[in-house]
């Protein structure tokens, strides 16, 4: 194996914990929407939420799940339907923050490697994730994929990221949780997919990962990455 020159990350349930961040979006919106709520009934608007979040998880467009929530639990103070999407653009960025310890890891990688972000989304929200949280500063390269006009898993975001790396697949590696999009998109690009599997979840897929990490420590305690 040639000597790894290049770390590339996944943003959203790697580098950054999103489903901390749609929590605080759904107490956002009991605080401006919903007068005083029940605990019990709480949980189940949260539940819900989760669930309308996780449909249309992949979509730019978020109204549907705004209005699907507030059609299920109807607010005290209405949101126009006009409104949903610049509410959840405005808002949902801020409601990141990020581990104080991840940072420490990745400034201790940029002292071997170069490293780097691949994330899909909308411009606007993710640059707004990465400025929010203080990452801009720490990585090489950031593409975002209505930014360049790919989306993972095409092979094609993940050969832009090398060039602009001045790096070969085989010098890389990317990180990721998603098994079809990051681990299969990086493989096709003749990369190294390291799954991100804090959970410990099991592989439903067809897909092999060439290494499974639970947290980023054991990046930094794979010495042979930097030797």
């Amino acid at each position: 194996m040639k000597l790894v020159k290049a770390i590339l990350f996944d943003l959203d349930d790697t580098l950054l914990n999103r489903d901390h961040a749609v929590d605080n979006l759904f107490h956002i919106m009991l605080e401006k929407y919903y007068g005083a709520v029940e605990h019990s009934v709480k949980t189940d608007m949260l539940q819900q939420f989760k669930e309308y979040d996780k449909r249309d998880y992949g979509y730019a467009d978020k109204t549907n799940v705004l209005s699907s929530f507030f059609d299920a639990f109807p607010p005290t103070f209405q949101l126009p339907r006009h409104d949903m999407q610049d509410f959840w653009n405005q808002q949902f960025p801020y409601c990141f923050s990020i581990n104080q310890h991840t940072l420490k890891v990745i400034q201790t990688m940029k002292k071997h490697v170069q490293v780097g972000i691949i994330t899909n989304g909308s411009t606007q929200r993710q640059k707004a994730k990465i400025t929010h949280t203080g990452l801009a500063s720490y990585f090489d390269v950031v593409l975002i994929s209505e930014e360049v006009g790919f989306t993972k898993p095409d092979k094609r975001i993940f050969e832009l990221a090398l060039n602009q790396l001045h790096v070969q697949p085989e010098e890389a590696l990317f990180v990721g949780d998603d098994l079809e999009k990051d681990i299969a998109g990086c493989q096709q690009a003749k990369m190294k997919g390291i799954w991100f599997n804090p959970h410990q979840l099991t592989n439903p897929t067809d897909i092999k990962p060439d290494a499974e990490i639970h947290s980023f420590d054991q990046l930094i305690k794979g010495r042979a990455l930097f030797n």
